[in-house]
């Protein structure tokens, strides 16, 4: 399992479209996704689950991925968190 914390570049924060982005982009790996924000833990394959986090720009988050592809995983989400990934 990895960890790594996250600063949310996204113009507009995690709403609705960004989100079902979001769950695509970790929707693509085998590996299990979680976002964590002020002592809430979520998966990030979950629409439902990544909104109510509520997430803007500037927040930082902290991402875990466990699996055979974790590594490939946390830099896909770091990627389009970052604002590197559309």
């Amino acid at each position: 399992m990895i960890e790594k914390s996250i600063k949310i570049q996204l113009n507009g924060g995690l709403e609705a479209r960004p989100v079902a982005i979001l769950v695509q982009v970790a929707s693509q790996h085998e590996s299990s996704v979680y976002i964590k924000s002020e002592g809430k833990k979520v998966n990030a394959k979950s629409i439902m689950g990544m909104m109510s986090l509520a997430l803007g720009t500037g927040e930082f988050v902290t991402v875990s991925a466990d699996g055979k592809d974790e590594e490939e995983a946390m830099q896909s989400i770091e990627e389009y968190l970052s604002g590197n990934r559309q």
